[in-house]
Order: structure tokens, then C-alpha cells, then sequence
């Protein structure tokens, strides 16, 4: 984290704090104070409303009105700050509300800040305290000389005091969502790091740091997962000099023999395209290719630190695709550990090879309630939802319902994609059992069939990330090249349907 940022939590019915320089009100739409914002601004001796209307404040998401030395009250500024109002489709998004207060704030000098609730809940209020946090980060670990503009300020030691009616419950609240911070935070370090620094060996150290917060971590390398049969995970990192790892990283917060949930992630360090290589425009790109990897290990992180009481399996399978006189050939035809060979159309098609090894691994080792995977796969589920949802494909309607439910909630929306029959004869070969590409036509739903063919029954979802996963444009809670998106989704998904 690139920021020093403080949250205390105060009962409202302590209005004047005395270090407060800034009093900030949430105004919703229609522009009405509520009862304690109201009993504050009564001391600055002005009309509310007549200022409103000469403000044109409505109350708007994003409209303010900022009143300096106020009379009468111990503060530099009240700060009333619009949020909108809840539609019947979607409920205030506190998340980015605390993004743009952060982006208020750093425009200022002011150290101390305090934000009068009333009307949110606990939750919302523990949302709005985690927007502060994720405007806030920013990556600037290899620059030598740091911005120093005022815009770029990133503020410095601030000290936020919440004042609600409940300092208990929402402390509460706001340490289980600053876990979900912290591990979004930890997927967007591991995306942003350069490929040099950040190889299959060092992302595996990482993992183990997991061992601190009593996690069970094991590292395979490819002596082990030759042993195991992983035929297809092999083969992609064959033309690289830097050994291919799957870390399986363990916890068990839930019963003792309840069946764990399988979080895997496509760890692809770097993706050149091996000898289908990319064009190099946007190549650089392709250090974020282990984005789904980044996200599992960011919730590994987060569901330790709020000591969940689930049990779950987190697997990542981390190599490199390079182009070098050991790499796999388009016209290969390789043997996963499944048992089921598959022609090689397309080297750059690596990832699902990935995740075909991992996945049977996953469901043969664990018996798993269910499976979820994350992974920056296809380009062409850009070409249908861009990049402000994720692809969701799954066998199973309660668990997609209950993924997109969790992806409202989170705000990192997915958008259901077809499975059918219909689209697996696009990938069987007249060579082997089935190839690693459909063609140009459908390529995220035959990647998907593809996949599909490594869980049996297991019921499972496959999360296409590659629009959301790294080089988004920036948004109130997302100021970096990679969100960190998968880690809040999985959070919410896990906490609303496992941890109630």
C-alpha cells in the first residue's frame, strides 16, 4: 500500500471532535440533511437551502458544496457531498462514494476528517471506508523520483474519524472489509509487478508468505507435476527457462468433514504467445496474463485475516510462455492428466491447457463442493462485454445465480455466457481427442466447452477476467492498470452464501 491512511470509529453523539478540520456530510438526493448533519451545519449560521439552490445542489452522486471557516464551529470546512439515491435496480455504491471523497481530499491539506452517518447501514459505511483505501493505491515501487504534485499527493498520514450510532458494529464491519482491501490490494502488487520480477518462483514465494496467517501452503515444481501426468501445464512452460509451480494453498475454518471450495486461478507469469507469437504492439500487456492467479491468492489473504469459516482450497498454476528451441509447436499433440490428448492449434491458446491439469487435479484430489476458476483467457470476451463485466460460464444455475448476485453486490458485475453441446464439435480434432481452439467464431464459449471437459459433474464456473483483469480505465475505486478484480466478488459470494 502506497498510502498511510487511518480510520477511527467515534458514537455520534460525540459531533465536536477536536482535531477535525473537516466535517463531511452525505447528502442524498433531494439535498436534506439528515438530523446530526443538520445539528453541524446549524453552526455555520447559514441557510441550507438557499445555498443549495444558489450551489444548484441537488445532491447528486459527486456534487458538493464547500464552505471554508465556518462560523461558530471548530473546523476549516463542512464539506456536503452528494450520493445519489437508491434506484429499484441498484442500491448507493458507498464503495465509490469513499472514492470520491479520497479524490476530494487529496486536493486539500487537511489531516483530519470527519464523516457524519447517520442513515447507512453498517456494512455501507465499511464499503464507504474501503473506496478510501482502493483510490488511494497506486504502484510507483520501481519509479526513483515520486510525484510530487498536489493532484498526485496520494495524502499522507490522513485520519478519517467516522461518527455513527453503533462504534461496535461497524468496527466490525470495517475490519472484515479492510481484509477484503488488503487482499485486492495484494492481487493488484502481483499483477502490476514486472515478469522480470516476477516469475513462477518468486509469484510461489509469495504464496508461502500465506503461512504467516496460519494457512497450509504446498509447492509443487515439475518434477512432482511430470509425476502427477500434467501433460498440458507442461507443455506451456517448456519454452521457458524458469520452471513452471502450482501452489495448493489450504484452509480449513469450517467442519472438519465438510467438502472444501476450489478457487483456481490461471497463473500465466507472461504470455509471448510461444511460437503463435502476439504482435508486439501491447505485448508488455501480457505481464497481467496471471491476473485469475493474482485474484486467488488475494483472497486466500483476505478470508485468513477474517478467519473464515469455510473450508477452502486455493490452487494457482504458474509458468511461462516463451519461444524458445524447447517450446511446444502448433500441430503437437500433448497428454493431460485427465488422460485426454489434445492437438495444439494454437500455442497462444495456453491458458485453458493450464487449467485443463489443474482443475482434474482439483476435482480428483478434493472432492470439492464446487469449483470456481478465474482466468484472463480470451480476447474475444472483450469483443462481447468489454470491460466492465467479467464472462461467466457454469454448469450449474444455483451457483451462476448466486456468482452474479455476489458480482452486483461487490460491484464486479459478470454477464452469464452459453454452454452447449453445440459447440463442442468446434473442438474435436481428427487427431487427438479434442484441440485447444474453435476458431474465430464463439472463441470464449469454445474455450469454456473446452474447460468443461476436465470437471465431470463437479459443479463448477468458469470466470473470464481477461476484460476485467488489468489495463481498465480508472475509476473512483481503481486509479491502477490492474483492480484486483475477483477478490470483493468471491468475498461477497462467500460470506452471503457460506458464512451467514
Amino acid at each position: 500500500m502506497s498510502h498511510q491512511l487511518k480510520i477511527t470509529t467515534k458514537e455520534i453523539s460525540s459531533l465536536e471532535v477536536k482535531l477535525t478540520k473537516t466535517y463531511i456530510l452525505l447528502v442524498q438526493k433531494g439535498a436534506k440533511l439528515n438530523n446530526n448533519g443538520q445539528k453541524i451545519w446549524n453552526k455555520t449560521d447559514y441557510n441550507f437551502s438557499k445555498l443549495a439552490k444558489l450551489e444548484n445542489f441537488t445532491g447528486e452522486k459527486g456534487q458538493s458544496i464547500n464552505l471554508l471557516a465556518p462560523l461558530k464551529l471548530k473546523a476549516h470546512r463542512v464539506l456536503v457531498l452528494g450520493i445519489g439515491s437508491k434506484t429499484d435496480e441498484q442500491e448507493i455504491n458507498y464503495k465509490n462514494i469513499g472514492g470520491i471523497i479520497a479524490k476530494t481530499i487529496s486536493q486539500f491539506q487537511d489531516k483530519n476528517i470527519s464523516i457524519i452517518f447517520e442513515d447507512e447501514s453498517n456494512n455501507q459505511i465499511a464499503q464507504l471506508g474501503a473506496g478510501l483505501h482502493l483510490y488511494l493505491y497506486s504502484f510507483d515501487k520501481y519509479k526513483t523520483k515520486k510525484s510530487k504534485k498536489a493532484s498526485d499527493r496520494k495524502s499522507n498520514n490522513i485520519n478519517y474519524t467516522f461518527l455513527v450510532n453503533n462504534k461496535t458494529a461497524v468496527s466490525k464491519a470495517l475490519k472484515d472489509e479492510m481484509a477484503v482491501v488488503e487482499g485486492t490490494l495484494i492481487a493488484r502488487d502481483l499483477i502490476n509487478e514486472p515478469s522480470n520480477m516476477l516469475g513462477p518462483v518468486e509469484f510461489s514465494k509469495e504464496c508461502l508468505k500465506l503461512t504467516n496467517l496460519g494457512m497450509d501452503i504446498k509447492v509443487l515444481g515439475e518434477k512432482e507435476l511430470k509425476k502427477l501426468g500434467m501433460g498440458a501445464f507442461l507443455a506451456v512452460g517448456q519454452g521457458s527457462s524458469r520452471p513452471s509451480k502450482m501452489v495448493v494453498m489450504s484452509w480449513f475454518g469450517g467442519k472438519k468433514n465438510d467438502a472444501p471450495i476450489a478457487i483456481i486461478g490461471k497463473g500465466v507469469v507472461f504470455d509471448s504467445g510461444g511460437i503463435s507469437i502476439k504482435p508486439a504492439n501491447s505485448m508488455q500487456d501480457m505481464k497481467g496474463d496471471m491476473g485469475g492467479a493474482a485474484a486467488v491468492v488475494g483472497l486466500m489473504h483476505t478470508i485468513a485475516l477474517r478467519e473464515s469459516k469455510t473450508n477452502i482450497i486455493g490452487i494457482v498454476g504458474l509458468c511461462e510462455n516463451m519461444p524458445d528451441g524447447d517450446a511446444y509447436r502448433p500441430g503437437d499433440i500433448i497428454k493431460s492428466m485427465s488422460g485426454q490428448t489434445i492437438e495444439v492449434i494454437n500455442t497462444d491458446a495456453e491458458g485453458r491447457l493450464v487449467l485443463a491439469d489443474v482443475l482434474w487435479y482439483a476435482q480428483d484430489k478434493f472432492k470439492p463442493k464446487f469449483m470456481i476458476n478465474l482466468a484472463t483467457l480470451t480476447g474475444a470476451i472483450m469483443v462481447g462485454l468489454g470491460t466492465e463485466y467479467a464472462g461467466l460460464f457454469s454448469n450449474d444455475d444455483v451457483l451462476a445465480n448466486d456468482l452474479l448476485e455476489a458480482g452486483q453486490i461487490s460491484g464486479e458485475k459478470l454477464w452469464r455466457m452459453p454452454l452447449d453441446k453445440a459447440y463442442d464439435k468446434m473442438i474435436d480434432s481428427q487427431f487427438a481427442d479434442m484441440k485447444n481452439t474453435g476458431g474465430r467464431f464463439g472463441g470464449a464459449i469454445t474455450a469454456a466447452q473446452f474447460l468443461q471437459r476436465f470437471v465431470n459433474d463437479v459443479p463448477w464456473a468458469h470466470l473470464d477476467i481477461a476484460g476485467t483483469g488489468f489495463g481498465v480505465k480508472k475509476s473512483n475505486i481503481n486509479q491502477s492498470w490492474a483492480p484486483g478484480f475477483g477478490v470483493a466478488l468471491l468475498d461477497s459470494f462467500l460470506r452471503k452464501n457460506f458464512e451467514k
